[in-house]
């Protein structure tokens, strides 16, 4: 053997070496999403030295984010480059950059583009990310002194250890360090990081993301977050919510009575043990009282409690509700078990939250089935699982997508046999007259009546089609036959509609870049992540007739619910949300439709509890009623916007000020408290 020919081979060994090590340093990480038990995506990141690359898929409900991610990161593990490409829930465009030269750090996403000095490199918090992010946030955050860590493009994140947990058992076993991460969105986020900080589970809206092969600890995993977050909320309800044994007294205040669509007089309301035990004029209050909780109203409204007959309860949204003035919610699908739990906790006063009535949650199976309440797999099933419902105390049916037409008839009879309304979608290929003829008594989201006159009977609603189809609205007739002989079937049958409004406003007119209209006097107070969620493009829009049909399409949308209105068909005030904002963006748009406001506000409060059959004691401030009721400055039957200030909120025996709320909440608050007397002994 030649000298030569040893050095080729010896080149030879150590590029085969070489290479060796390049594959033992790749790592791939993989974590699958789960939610009602079955898997509805994945994240897959790979690390090679300094590069990580991200596959982020979920396909749940017929939507879901799919993102591309590609990241070089620091010695430290901070991204010097972060670039996240393809579509967002509904499947907007998504195509983010992000880079550190050493000096300035630069940016650009769907919401906004910057840059800014910087001397080591700073955290940027991604504007379309995928649960791979909170990892990289949450070890930068271990790094960094009190575990707070200023980022861009604005705002501070925190990091907040709560326990060791050991996942799995026997050789399977994985020790885990769970941590809450705030400061980037309305909802901190619960996470697992195992012994070397890489992210093993994360737990968010409903979903658990969770280290493939480890999926069959869900539950165990979600009894776990549940468990932490109940903590937390039992301890902010404790901070947040003043009990008083005395009397309640707000004085000079004028009560919106939502029967006659006027103010009184000044007055003074007298809250005892929960209930309203007098309302009395101003001029006849005994001014000498000082053994009451004496609260001073200004000159303000006492508004009764809004109602969002769409929501979608969590343990966070019972404060964001309550600090809005919104009391009583329908609950439109959630997981059963942690409904039945919530329930009993807000109503012996241990969480905050509205009063909540509960809709039963049914789904049939397809591809695209959602992953809340059940779906059962045969007619019988369906009409027993109707009966589950009832026996537990639930008021409504939801039926959802997939749920197979020819069922929807026997559901909704057991359904009302046993005393239950029946709500919800229209499902695929059915039409909306048929729902009404087959037992609806409500509609969910204006969408849905309104596809049963844009698409062809073949065309699957179970896909984005539901909002990418609403552009067609652009040029509906209303008068048409179709149109009209729905309308008359609604009157007929006495059916409602719960808009939800707002969110069809949301998907059809938000704008990469910008602030909507919807979210103008809120969103400057609310955590960087958020706003910066807000400022996107949820629908794909490829060219200017295509975004002038979305306008055109949701201006007819506001033209439907004020014929309906001015029909007698009853609105029923939802968001499918669970801020609060969204209730008054609800409401404002009936008033941007034509419908005065003080006719919006008596369908969020009398109305909807009519409905509901709440009305004996909520929807009106009057004696003997549950004290639900918030205060503001101004006139909110002269402007709408009023409401979105509200100073001080009763439920029942708990009083709060949404200050208080806001900024426990890391929001800045909208409106200072009223000046309080406490009893003298």
């Amino acid at each position: 053997m030649t000298p030569s020919t040893v050095r080729a081979l010896l080149a030879l060994g150590a590029c085969a070496a070489l290479a060796s090590t390049a594959t033992q340093a790749a790592t791939v990480e993989r974590l699958v999403v789960l939610q009602g038990g079955e898997n509805v995506g994945h994240v897959v990141g790979t690390t090679d030295g300094n590069r990580v690359s991200v596959d982020y898929r979920v396909d749940n409900n017929g939507r879901g984010p799919k993102l591309s991610e590609t990241l070089r990161l620091d010695r430290s593990g901070i991204p010097l480059e972060w670039t996240v490409s393809g579509s967002s829930l509904m499947g907007g465009e998504v195509a983010e950059s992000y880079r550190y030269d050493g000096a300035r750090a630069r940016w650009k996403s769907q919401a906004d583009q910057g840059e800014a000095a910087a001397a080591t490199a700073p955290v940027y918090i991604v504007n379309d990310d995928s649960p791979w992010a909170t990892g990289v946030y949450a070890r930068a955050l271990l790094a960094a002194p009190g575990q707070r860590l200023d980022v861009l493009p604005a705002g501070t994140l925190r990091l907040e250890k709560l326990r060791d947990a050991t996942v799995g058992s026997g050789a399977a076993a994985a020790q885990v360090t769970v941590y809450r991460l705030s400061g980037i969105n309305l909802e901190p986020t619960l996470l697992m990081l195992d012994a070397g900080q890489r992210l093993f589970a994360q737990f968010s809206d409903g979903s658990v993301v969770v280290r493939a092969g480890y999926e069959s600890e869900e539950q165990n995993l979600r009894r776990l977050s549940r468990e932490l977050e109940i903590e937390a909320a039992r301890a902010l309800q404790l901070r947040l919510a003043h009990r008083h044994a005395q009397p309640i007294r707000i004085r000079n205040v004028r009560v919106f009575d939502p029967a006659a669509g006027t103010l009184g007089a000044p007055s003074t309301v007298v809250v005892m043990r929960g209930r309203i035990v007098g309302v009395l004029p101003l001029a006849e209050d005994d001014m000498r009282v000082t053994d009451q909780v004496v609260i001073d109203g200004e000159g303000g409204t006492l508004v009764p409690g809004l109602h969002d007959m769409h929501s979608h309860s969590t343990l966070q949204t019972g404060l964001y509700y309550l600090a809005a003035g919104v009391t009583s919610t329908r609950d439109q699908g959630n997981q059963n078990d942690f409904l039945l739990d919530l329930l009993p906790r807000i109503e012996s006063g241990e969480l905050a939250g509205p009063r909540i009535v509960a809709s039963g949650f049914i789904e049939g199976r397809s591809p695209f089935s959602a992953r809340n309440g059940r779906i059962p797999e045969a007619l019988d099933e369906a009409v027993r699982t109707v009966d589950w419902y009832a026996d537990r105390g639930y008021r409504q049916i939801k039926i959802y997508n997939s749920m197979t037409p020819d069922w929807v008839a026997r559901i909704a009879a057991q359904a009302h046999h046993r005393g239950l309304k029946v709500t919800g979608h229209i499902p695929a290929f059915m039409s909306p007259d048929r729902a009404i003829r087959e037992g609806y008594d409500d509609i969910a989201h204006v969408n849905q009546l309104m596809l049963g006159w844009l698409l062809d009977p073949k065309e699957d609603t179970r896909t984005p089609l539901r909002i990418t189809g609403m552009a067609r609205a652009a040029t509906l007739d209303l008068s048409s036959p179709r149109v009209q002989a729905t309308v008359a079937l609604m009157k007929e049958r006495r059916v409602a509609l719960d808009p939800t409004a707002v969110i069809l406003e949301r998907l059809m007119l938000s704008r990469a870049g910008t602030i909507a209209d919807g979210d103008l006097d809120y969103l400057a107070n609310v955590p960087i992540g958020y706003q910066r969620f807000r400022k996107r493009t949820f629908v794909t829009i490829a060219t200017p007739a295509e975004d002038e049909a979305y306008r055109r399409g949701f201006a007819r949308i506001l033209e439907v619910l004020k014929m309906l209105h001015d029909e007698g068909i009853q609105l029923l005030p939802g968001t499918d949300d669970g801020t609060g904002f969204t209730v008054h963006r609800e409401l404002e748009l009936y008033t941007l439709a034509g419908i005065p406001a003080a006719e919006a506000l008596r369908l969020a409060t009398l109305s909807s509890a009519q409905y509901l059959g709440t009305d004996g004691d909520t929807g009106s401030i009057e004696p003997g009623k549950h004290a639900d009721f918030f205060l503001v400055a101004g006139d909110p039957t002269q402007d709408i916007r009023a409401i979105k200030r509200a100073r001080l909120v009763m439920k029942g025996s708990e009083l709060y000020y949404p200050h208080e709320i806001y900024d426990a909440l890391s929001i800045k608050p909208f409106a200072t408290p009223p000046r309080v007397e406490e009893p003298r002994p």
